[in-house]
Parts: C-alpha cells; sequence; structure tokens
C-alpha cells in the first residue's frame, strides 16, 4: 500500500470530504488509478484513513482549469500557490512546473 502524506491543518479537511485530490511535484510512488493508499499526516507514523486513487493526471500550473482545482485547498492567488509548492518541495515553482493531480476517495479513517 502506496503512502500519502498531509500537512497538518490538511488533514482535516481530507477526514470532512472538503479535500478529494491532492496535487504532487514528484511522484516518488508512481501513483496510479486504483492504488490504494494509507493516508499519513506529515511526521506521524500512523494513518488517518486509507483511500483508493481514481484518478490521475498530469498538467502544469498554467493550464490548470477549475474543474482540476475541485476538491483542492483554495488559493488566494497564483503567487500564493507557486510560494506554497515552493515551500512544500524547496524548489522555485512557477507556471510552467508539471503536477501530478490526484483525485481520491477516502475508504475509512
Amino acid at each position: 500500500m502506496k503512502i500519502i502524506k498531509f500537512h497538518k491543518d490538511l488533514v482535516p479537511l481530507v477526514l470532512n470530504g472538503n479535500k478529494t485530490s491532492t496535487w504532487r511535484l514528484f511522484d516518488d510512488k508512481n501513483l496510479s488509478k486504483g492504488d490504494l493508499i494509507e493516508l499519513r499526516e506529515f511526521g506521524v507514523d500512523t494513518p488517518f484513513g486509507y483511500g483508493e486513487i481514481i484518478s490521475v493526471l498530469e498538467k502544469r500550473f498554467s493550464e490548470l482549469t477549475s474543474e482540476d482545482k475541485s476538491g483542492h485547498e483554495d488559493f488566494e492567488s497564483n503567487e500564493q500557490m507557486y510560494e506554497t509548492y515552493s515551500k512544500y518541495y524547496s524548489t522555485n515553482v512557477g507556471p510552467q512546473t508539471k503536477l501530478k493531480i490526484i483525485r481520491f476517495n477516502l475508504k475509512s479513517s
């Protein structure tokens, strides 16, 4: 089972069903549709839930549509989005940066 980690402030959004999508820049796990996943908070060794990946789509940040952003936490601006992901990944993120949009269903918590 593959593990997907979330920042502490995002865990409640996953658990209440508001966050059903996560974006990843470097997919070292080769996440794919149908994968069963264990959901964890960064720095915590026990899962807060389990799920299944229902779709994976690769795009550039500049190509994101409102549909792509559905189920993901909102950003006040594109600049805030780039800054957030630059901080998450310790690299410069901008409109041409590729990301994977991973949609998932929460199976249990």
